[in-house]
């Protein structure tokens, strides 16, 4: 009876949770995106299904069998009159796996459909995370992610080798496993497919690296193609955005989702790492490139756009900021990010808003000293206007 009265508890207080309307975060405020209060998906969102054996023949005692840790960095689509994520939904086994969530608002009401299952066709890939959801002219919805495996070249069982998966689909349910991205640098972490054909090319845009967390010898977000997505090689990769000494993109800078098309250019949201005495600490910036060649940047405002605040800066994995999601719906930008690895948010902006921000907020100028001849030149117009 015990147990009959807890599993009973369990689900109303996830309906309760579910049904839940979210707010305006109203002590934030940039004049470009607005926050809410509530996370949009956490582990406590995650079906109790999912997590317990409902029979109270297998299961007296009521035992979460299989627990969840975490859930964040969703991909993001409107699909059939819906807001749908797919997430990274990590187990307490560390081990993480895909899953449909969807709302009718985009803004609350979250819901998890179903795990995303696919062809094994990679025996040595471990993990998973990271899926950049993108509707391509193709007729296909591409999920690009991260397949983790154990390096072997090493003695270590922490060692890993990214991948670059590829999954496509029509329908958010049925998922075909495509072969691997083959590339020329030692690992791609964070690959993001271009939403057109570029000269009847698929294009990619990436982040070489050497090692699994070390950039090394890699200098940023990259762009390059593919002939043949059933085949994709890589090919003529090109640097996009570049790593640049005491910024917020100093040690690593990544592409977020797939860039949002606008009359001015493509839009694109990325994260910048940098390293400090508390560790890594990733926030989101934006920046535009040209319509006709979306590798050459035409506008990249200085600093953060969005950073983890309050209670977003403590999870598993503190301090971070991550996007890998975006919707542009009516004009309206419904931004999807994950605070420190542990739970999923929305943000929202006017695109107009968004696009004055990119266009008319001034571009870092690298040094103090002229940087604060910048801001100085602001301070002076204002008292003409006071």
């Amino acid at each position: 009876m015990g147990s009959a009265r807890e599993l009973n508890r369990l689900i109303n207080t996830q309906r309760k949770l579910l049904k839940k309307k979210n707010k305006i975060n109203k002590n934030f405020y940039n004049g470009v995106f607005t926050r809410y209060v509530n996370p949009i998906l956490t582990s406590e969102h995650v079906p109790i299904s999912w997590r317990y054996d409902l029979d109270p023949k297998t299961n007296p005692y009521c035992i979460e069998r299989l627990g969840i840790n975490a859930v964040f960095n969703s991909g993001a689509i409107f699909f059939n009159n819906y807001f749908y994520l797919v997430a990274r939904v990590e187990g307490t086994d560390r081990k993480s796996f895909f899953a449909v969530a969807r709302s009718k608002n985009g803004i609350d009401n979250f819901e998890f459909i179903e795990p995303v299952i696919y062809p094994d066709i990679d025996q040595e890939e471990t993990n998973v995370y990271d899926m950049r959801l993108v509707e391509h002219e193709d007729g296909y919805i591409y999920g690009i992610y991260c397949s983790e495996c154990k390096d072997n070249t090493v003695n270590d069982t922490s060692s890993a080798i990214a991948k670059v998966g590829i999954l496509r689909t029509k329908d958010l349910h049925t998922w075909e496993r495509l072969p691997n991205l083959i590339f020329s640098c030692a690992q791609q972490r964070n690959c993001v497919l271009h939403p057109e054909f570029i000269n009847g090319r698929y294009a990619f845009y990436t982040r070489p690296q050497d090692g699994f967390i070390d950039i090394g010898s890699g200098g940023g977000i990259g762009f390059g193609y593919v002939d043949d997505i059933t085949n994709p090689v890589l090919k003529d990769e090109v640097m996009v955005d570049k790593l640049k000494y005491h910024t917020i993109y100093e040690l690593k800078n990544g592409e977020g989702p797939a860039p949002i098309k606008t009359s001015k250019g493509w839009i694109h949201f990325a994260h910048g790492v940098r390293n400090t005495a508390a560790g890594l600490r990733y926030v989101l910036y934006a920046y535009a490139t040209s319509l006709d060649k979306p590798w050459e940047v035409t506008a990249k405002p200085s600093g953060y756009l969005l950073a983890p605040i309050n209670e977003e800066r403590i999870g598993d994995v503190s301090n971070v900021l991550f996007v890998n999601g975006v919707v542009l719906h009516n004009d309206i930008v419904y931004l999807y990010y994950a605070s420190s690895d542990t739970r999923m948010h929305v943000a929202t902006a006017d695109l107009s808003s968004l696009l004055d921000y990119i266009f008319n907020n001034p571009e870092d100028k690298y040094r103090s000293i002229e940087c604060v001849k910048q801001r100085q030149k602001m301070i002076e117009r204002n008292m003409t206007k006071c």
